[in-house]
């Protein structure tokens, strides 16, 4: 009887330990690399904006990555609040040449700070909020798909959270780091004032062919990767899921 009784504590502690490390797999991802205390781990953070239409998505050009094309959004900016603490988890900014990219959340941390870093970015304390992020881009990337005002006060569009993607770390081939992509995937706030005027602007551009600078994409063309003579830039798949699907492209020096 006793034997039982033991048997069943043990066989009970063990599906109870399991079922911890199940539910807490993605920490234990962001654990792991402590253990590994003398290496560096590029981490970037960003917010990403799905415009869907009929399992169409619609994506704009990236003029650092010439012929393809991604969502509309990227890497959120740390306040100037934020930068003694970052400092202490010890991230250094990836260098960037182009003003507009300073303050990006884009850089390297030691492995012991990788969990303290999501930790910090889930907060959403100290940096963009995901709205402010992607007004901002929004702004900036009309302009450089040449529609720099669509008539659309970006101030009156809101956002809704649809996913938030925690990608890595994985290997980077033919670099001795890791890496490790956090997002936020927003759709339109169709309750917000200039959601709806934007959203139907968009996928005009988008069901343009004389307009080379937004398209729409299935989610087959997505999985791909390209469409006819288009790259589709790898983090387009987490407009539908929580992970990448094609090797990243290289951007212009």
């Amino acid at each position: 009887m006793l034997e039982e009784i033991l048997t069943g504590l043990i066989v009970s502690a063990l599906g109870s330990g399991a079922a911890g490390l199940w539910l807490h797999r993605r920490r234990l991802r962001l654990l792991l690399p402590a253990l590994r205390p003398g290496r560096r781990m590029r981490v970037s953070a960003a917010v990403l904006l799905r415009v869907q239409d009929d399992g169409g998505y619609v994506l704009f050009h990236s003029p650092r990555r010439p012929g393809s094309y991604g969502p509309p959004g990227g890497v959120a900016k740390y306040s100037a609040g934020a930068r003694r603490h970052l400092e202490r988890l010890g991230f250094h900014e990836e260098p960037r040449s182009q003003p507009n990219m300073r303050h990006d959340l884009r850089g390297f941390v030691p492995s012991r700070a990788l969990a303290g870093f999501a930790r910090w970015w889930a907060k959403s304390e100290g940096r963009e909020s995901a709205a402010e992020c992607l007004r901002r881009e929004l702004d900036e990337e009309l302009a450089e798909v040449g529609h720099p005002d669509l008539g659309v006060d970006l101030t009156t569009v809101d956002f809704v959270a649809v996913r938030t993607v925690l990608d890595g770390p994985h290997r980077v081939p033919g670099q001795s780091y890791r890496q490790l992509r956090l997002l936020e995937v927003c759709d339109l706030d169709p309750a917000s004032p200039g959601a709806a005027g934007l959203r139907r602007l968009l996928l005009e551009l988008a069901d343009d062919p004389a307009d080379v600078g937004i398209i729409r994409v299935s989610a087959y063309d997505i999985e791909y990767g390209r469409l006819d003579a288009c790259y589709i830039q790898p983090q387009s798949a987490y407009l539908f899921g929580a992970r990448r699907l094609n090797a990243d492209l290289p951007i212009l020096r």
